[in-house]
C-alpha cells in the first residue's frame, strides 16, 4: 500500500460507457458555465472600475445590471459587420476563432473539484484527466497569439499589423520566463499532471506560493503579458494603434476577441490557483486530500459529494481572487512603455528565472540529502521541507524585487528626459575633450 493511501469499499473506476458519458456530461457543462462565467466577467470588470472611479457602472438593464452582458451580446449580433476591401477574407475571418478556441480547450485539463462519487464509479473534476496536463495547456495556450498575428496582418491595416507584431514579441519574450517558471514546480511534483501537483502541495502541508515564491512571481508577471492585459496591453494600446490588431473589426468578430481575452484571463486564474494556491484543496482541512486511482488503488481520504462541493467553492474563491486582482491592475498602472516591457522580460525575468531554477533545484537536492521528507511535520506541526525552501525563495524574491526597484528596467516616463539628458552630458564632454585636442600644440610643432 502506497504512502497516503486510504482503503475503501465501494469505491470502483468508471467503465468505458460511463466514461463516456460523464465526459460527455462535462464538455456540456464546462463549455456553458465558462461562456456565461465570461460574460458575467465583463459586467464585474465594469463595475470593479466604476467602484474605484466612484462611478455607478452599469445599471440599466436587469437588476443591478445584471442584464448588461446579454444585451451587449444582442447588439454585436445584430450590429452590421465591416470588410476591409483590401483585407484577406479568409484569415480575416478565421483569426477570431484562432483566438477564441485555445482559451476554451485549455480550461479542460484543469481539476476544480475533489472527485464525486457517483453509483457509476468516481468521477475526476476535470474534462480531460491528461497525463501531461500542464503541458498540453502551455501548447494551446501559446496558440492564441497566432489568432492575433493573423488579424493584424490579415486586416491590410498598418496599426493591426503593428499590434499583431507586439502581440508576438511580447508572447516570445514572456513565454520563455513562463515556462521556466514551472520548472520548480515539476522539480517538487515530479510530475506534469494538474492533479499531481495538486495532491503534493496537500502533502507538503503546503501551498506553492510560499515555497517556490520566485516563480509564482515570475508567472504572475508572464501571465498578465500572455493575456495582453494593462500595463501589457501594448497590442492593442489605443493611444498609439487606435485599438491594435482589431482595429478593422467589428460586430460578433470584434466581441470574440474580448471572449478569448476574458476566457484567457479566467483560465490562467485558475491556472494560478491550482499550481501555486493548492487547487481545490481548503487549507486546514485533512478530509480532502485525495489524488484517486493509481494502478486500480485509491490513492487519500475517502471522497464524498459534500467534500466536492466544498472543494469547487474552494476553488472557485482562490480563481475569482485571481481575476479581481487583474481588473485591479487594469485600473491601477498606466501602460508600460515597449522598451520597458522588453527590459523586463530579456534583462530581468529571464536571468532572474534561471537562477532561480537552479537555486531551488539545489535546494531540493539538499533536502533530499539530508533525508528532509516532504510530507511529514516535524515535531508534528512544522513542515520543514515547506519552511527552508520558503527561506530560500523569499530571500531570492527580495534580491530581485530589489534590483528591478533600482530604476534600471521600470523607471518611469521621466527616464527619458534623464536619458536625453545623459546623451547630451556625454556629447558635452566629447564635444569638450575634442576642441581641447584640437588645439593643444603637438610635440616638435613650431
Amino acid at each position: 500500500m502506497q504512502a497516503g493511501t486510504t482503503t475503501t469499499e465501494n469505491l470502483i473506476e468508471l467503465s468505458d460507457n460511463a466514461f463516456v458519458v460523464f465526459s460527455a456530461i462535462k464538455v456540456l457543462l464546462v463549455f456553458s458555465v465558462v461562456m456565461v462565467v465570461v460574460a458575467l466577467l465583463t459586467l464585474m470588470e465594469r463595475k470593479v472600475s466604476a467602484w474605484m472611479q466612484d462611478r455607478l457602472g452599469p445599471n440599466r438593464v436587469g437588476p443591478g445590471g445584471l442584464g448588461q452582458p446579454l444585451a451587449d451580446g444582442i447588439k454585436n449580433i445584430l450590429k452590421e459587420e465591416t470588410n476591409p476591401a483590401e483585407a484577406n477574407r479568409v484569415f480575416f475571418t478565421l483569426a477570431p476563432m484562432l483566438s477564441i478556441i485555445p482559451a476554451l480547450v485549455t480550461f479542460a485539463v484543469i481539476p476544480w473539484a475533489a472527485p464525486l462519487p457517483t453509483p457509476w464509479g468516481v468521477v475526476p473534476m476535470m474534462v480531460a484527466d491528461l497525463p501531461i496536463g500542464i503541458l498540453f495547456l502551455l501548447a494551446f495556450s501559446s496558440l492564441g497569439v497566432f489568432g492575433i498575428v493573423m488579424a493584424g496582418w490579415a486586416s491590410s491595416n498598418k496599426y493591426a499589423l503593428l499590434g499583431g507584431l507586439r502581440a508576438g514579441a511580447q508572447m516570445i519574450s514572456y513565454e520563455i520566463a513562463l515556462g521556466l517558471s514551472l520548472m520548480s514546480v515539476f522539480f517538487l511534483v515530479g510530475n506534469v499532471g494538474l492533479d499531481e501537483i495538486v495532491w503534493t502541495q496537500q502533502r507538503m502541508n503546503m501551498w506553492f506560493a510560499l515555497p517556490l515564491a520566485v516563480s509564482f512571481f515570475f508567472f504572475w508577471i508572464s501571465s498578465f503579458a500572455e493575456t495582453n492585459r494593462l500595463p501589457f496591453d501594448l497590442p492593442e494600446a489605443e493611444s498609439e494603434l487606435v485599438t491594435g490588431y482589431h482595429t478593422e473589426y467589428s460586430a460578433m468578430k470584434f466581441s470574440m476577441f474580448f471572449i478569448a481575452e476574458y476566457a484567457h484571463v479566467l483560465t490562467v486564474s485558475a491556472l494560478m490557483a491550482t499550481l501555486f494556491l493548492g487547487g481545490w484543496d481548503i487549507p486546514g482541512v485533512g478530509r480532502d486530500d485525495m489524488l484517486g486511482f493509481v494502478d486500480g488503488v485509491w490513492v487519500g481520504e475517502r471522497p464524498a459529494v459534500w467534500i466536492t462541493l466544498l472543494t469547487f467553492g474552494a476553488f472557485a474563491l482562490k480563481t475569482l481572487l485571481f481575476i479581481l486582482i487583474f481588473m485591479l491592475v487594469r485600473w491601477t498602472v498606466p501602460r508600460f512603455r515597449y522598451d520597458q516591457v522588453m527590459d523586463l522580460g530579456w534583462k530581468i525575468l529571464l536571468p532572474a528565472a534561471l537562477v532561480a531554477v537552479m537555486v531551488t533545484a539545489a535546494t531540493v537536492l539538499a533536502l533530499d540529502s539530508f533525508g528532509v521528507e516532504m510530507d511529514r511535520l516535524y515535531y508534528g506541526f512544522v513542515p520543514l521541507y515547506g519552511l527552508v525552501l520558503t527561506v530560500v525563495n523569499v530571500a531570492m524574491l527580495v534580491i530581485v524585487l530589489w534590483v528591478m526597484d533600482r530604476g534600471q528596467t521600470l523607471a518611469g516616463s521621466g527616464s527619458l528626459d534623464e536619458k536625453r539628458r545623459v546623451a547630451q552630458e556625454r556629447a558635452r564632454r566629447r564635444a569638450e575633450a575634442m576642441r581641447v585636442h584640437l588645439t593643444t600644440p603637438r610635440a616638435g610643432a613650431r
